[in-house]
């Protein structure tokens, strides 16, 4: 009896030293992301990282996945769901399926340059958009830029009719669909880990991103046009699981807010300075052309694609196109 009781005594102790050394291993946070390093989300994310494991001692460690190593963004949100990845930062037009009011930066033509998306996005009504997929479990925590939308294309695009019968690559966005249907192309969703070769080898004609992607992703060397155009918004939301939020402390939380904020501040200034940096890094190459706009051909545009709003005004609200278009007064 003796024996047994000291056999169950020491297995006792050994699960209680498995405890502890379970309770001092620290919290991996699984970030993934579709883009490359050297990007504006790329830079946030490593330094997220670096600030999380400083600010909480190490007792919480990122682990970082770029160019789709994890998940595509058409997949990420369902896998946060299963616990399979745990942060996110994917373009504000993946989350139709969780919310419609944030279909909203996919309207084309609606902020004039980053500094109105900057007012309306820390206004109240901004602020609460972030909140708007909490009853499908997951959490917004912030917003990422990375800038105004560019076109790229075969054919050198001026005015709408230029692009009529064109295939563009769009996200998964029913307004980013009526946005090419109503300059008579044909959209077509892909995901983003494929433009390149759709691109180069014709399969599509051209597509709409930020400068910076345009860049990093070589699209420029395969696209031998870029209208100017900057149409629309490319921004991401960052975002985690409930179950991974409220599963972490008080102090945890805290201290992975604070160093997501300072994560923000940083990759938007990347942004802004890669906008400018790699645009011209792209005029250098003289592999595309970069075709500016005039102000007749700009406002064909806009008169063409401006119906848009209309079309989903319903669905993410008046009062909200509304804001967001005031904000571009300052």
């Amino acid at each position: 009896m003796q024996r047994i009781l000291a056999l169950a005594a020491a297995g006792l102790a050994a699960l209680t030293l498995y405890a502890l050394a379970l309770a001092d291993e620290p919290v991996v946070i699984k970030f993934s992301h579709v883009v490359a390093e050297n990007t504006p989300k790329g830079q946030m994310a490593n330094k997220f990282k670096e600030l999380v494991e400083e600010k909480t001692g190490g007792a919480v460690v990122v682990e970082v996945y770029p160019n789709s190593q994890l998940f595509g963004d058409d997949k990420v949100l369902e896998a946060m769901l299963l616990g399979d990845v745990h942060m996110a930062a994917p373009a504000l037009s993946k989350f139709s399926r969780y919310t419609d009011v944030l279909a909203l930066y996919d309207l084309p033509f609606l902020f004039e340059d980053m500094d109105a998306v900057d007012r309306f996005q820390q206004s109240e009504q901004g602020q609460a958009m972030l909140s708007s997929v909490s009853k499908k479990g997951l959490i917004g925590l912030g917003y990422l830029h990375n800038g105004m939308k560019q076109l790229s294309s075969s054919k050198p695009l001026r005015v709408p009719e230029d692009a009529k019968g064109l295939k563009f690559r769009i996200m998964s966005s029913e307004v980013l669909e009526a946005q090419f249907e109503a300059i008579d192309a044909a959209p077509l969703k892909k995901p983003f880990s494929e433009v390149f070769t759709l691109l180069q080898t014709r399969a599509i004609d051209g597509q709409e991103n930020s400068w910076s992607n345009i860049y990093s992703k070589k699209f420029f060397e395969v696209q031998p046009y870029i209208t100017e155009s900057n149409h629309g918004l490319l921004d991401y939301m960052v975002v985690t699981s409930k179950e991974l939020w409220m599963g972490l402390s008080d102090e945890q939380r805290a201290q992975i807010k604070e160093a997501l904020d300072e994560s923000l501040a940083f990759g938007n200034e990347v942004a802004a300075q890669k906008a400018i940096e790699d645009k011209q890094k792209i005029a250098e190459s003289g592999r595309s052309e970069i075709i500016e706009l005039t102000p007749a051909q700009r406002a064909q545009w806009v008169e063409v694609m401006r119906p848009v709003w209309k079309q989903f005004e319903m669905e993410i609200g008046p009062e909200l196109i509304e804001a967001a278009y005031q904000a571009n007064e300052g």
